[in-house]
């Protein structure tokens, strides 16, 4: 008898994730919180990924529980670095073609307990049409703002009313995006430049440009459309959504490492690790020898690829801010052959000054120590909500995909950023970070600003909280 025919015991989840750092984290996060509700999990990392978790990890670390399975599906692209990063538009190109449909279906219907539920990533397109071959529910999970999320729901508009794609190169620098839009529900006066930059080609087949715009598209065939923030950080948007957009299921769970803390802590599941690089806790440990709130944290992210000249720019005003610092500089951030050369030459700084350079850490923990009073950071949506979880205010440097909406939001309407001009100037650089770290009268009131969502954002997550009652109502 096939598996799929038999009942099982406990309701059965299939997760997917978009084949990233910052998507495989939160959705293994949710992965455990239902675990810990009584299901059974099945968590299906890409081939490649799950390699590089087991170099990180250990060749234990994925062993799972029996019933906290890991799978593994090829990704249908070439070999590539295990260190590095995999290339975004390959990634959503492959995901257009379905390169992974028919090994995720043929996974789906060996698992058993038979499949209830798919989890997905709403960017992993195919999810949708193997849960309606399986007869079962798919659940997208939008990995960013609920802001960004309406953002990307409107990119048809942006199409018929003529702003994408681009017309030529020149629109990215003759001042065409600080053109104003004025007629996305829920987001006030946004500029072009401020909105997800996926849009920013010139080419209609844009494989990153049409995998959003298809994920939007279909995210009504789900049952539900889970965003990892909270209802008091994005209330008009998300009012918006329940009102005018009642096709989608839409609801918060986050942040998601708060619920997360409220689960027992002898919970196996639980310590699950989620880094695709090895992390180098000794650096919670050198925090430990510093003052509170006196450390900048510098980290931009698992995507993002510097110059060796921003890096060297990044790391003068480091230096010359006089302010103690831990930079995180992953193996393959600084593009180039002068890579290695050039993070020596920053690593150099640090050893002489009051800096530490680590490859990877475990940024909650870091960001929850008392010594860390500011984050530099490129403003992706896990790093955005983990400071403002942790109270701590942020200088943004966003690089590419949401990161321009998160920066905006973070510095114009939830008040603990400032923003770091995209032409990286060591004299910048020194200037903000003084006035966040030395108590300047802006600074101040980002801190302010910063631990009245960290308060907020504990309520959400607490007994009752918004996020709460929704995991609890949906949960169930």
């Amino acid at each position: 008898m096939d598996s799929n025919s038999r009942k099982p015991d406990k309701p059965h989840v299939v997760f997917l994730p978009f084949p990233a750092q910052g998507h495989i984290k939160p959705l293994l996060k949710v992965a455990k919180l239902l675990h810990y509700r009584g299901f059974h999990i099945t968590f299906v990392n890409t081939e490649f990924n799950h390699k590089r978790f087991l170099k990180s990890l250990g060749p234990n670390s994925l062993d799972g529980l029996p019933d906290f399975r890991f799978e593994t599906i090829p990704d249908g692209l070439p070999p590539s670095d295990d260190d590095a990063t995999q290339h975004a538009p390959s990634l959503c190109d492959a995901i257009r073609k379905k390169l992974s449909l028919p090994p995720f279906l043929d996974l789906l219907k060996k698992l058993n307990p038979p499949v209830t539920c798919i989890f997905s990533d709403w960017l992993m397109l195919y999810s949708v049409e193997a849960a309606e071959q399986l007869g079962v529910p798919v659940i997208m999970f939008v990995s960013f703002a609920a802001c960004v999320f309406m953002a990307i729901s409107h990119y048809p508009a942006l199409v018929h009313r003529e702003f994408a794609p681009l017309k030529d190169e020149e629109c990215l620098t003759n001042g065409f995006l600080d053109t104003v839009i004025d007629w996305i529900p829920g987001i006030k006066e946004i500029r072009l430049k401020d909105l997800p930059t996926f849009f920013r080609t010139t080419n209609p087949e844009d494989s990153l440009f049409n995998n959003m715009m298809e994920a939007a598209a279909i995210s009504h065939k789900a049952s539900a459309v889970v965003i990892p923030s909270f209802e008091e950080l994005e209330p008009d948007v998300l009012d918006v959504m329940k009102s005018s957009m009642k096709s989608l299921n839409v609801f918060t769970i986050g942040p998601l490492q708060l619920l997360l803390n409220n689960v027992p802590e002898d919970m196996n599941s639980k310590h699950i690790e989620d880094s695709l690089w090895k992390e180098e806790k000794e650096c919670l440990q050198w925090l430990d020898t510093k003052p509170p709130n006196s450390v900048v944290y510098v980290n931009f992210g698992s995507f993002v690829v510097l110059t060796p000249q921003q890096l060297v720019e990044f790391g003068m005003g480091l230096v010359n801010s006089n302010q103690a610092f831990l930079w995180i500089i992953r193996p393959d951030l600084v593009a180039g052959e002068s890579a290695v050369s050039t993070a020596e030459f920053v690593r150099e700084l640090a050893n002489k000054e009051r800096g530490l350079i680590a490859s990877w850490c475990p940024q909650e923990q870091v960001l929850n120590h008392p010594s860390i009073g500011g984050f530099l950071t490129h403003c992706g949506w896990n790093s955005t909500i983990e400071s403002l979880s942790a109270g701590v205010p942020m200088l943004c440097w966003p690089f590419f995909a949401d990161q321009q909406t998160n920066c905006r939001y973070s510095c114009r309407e939830w008040g603990v950023g400032m923003e770091i001009e995209s032409d990286v100037n060591r004299d910048d650089i020194e200037k903000l970070l003084r006035e966040l770290m030395e108590e300047g009268e802006k600074g101040k009131k980002m801190k302010e600003k910063a631990m009245e969502w960290k308060n907020l954002a504990q309520e959400a997550a607490g007994l009752n909280g918004s996020s709460s009652v929704n995991f609890d109502r949906r949960g169930n």
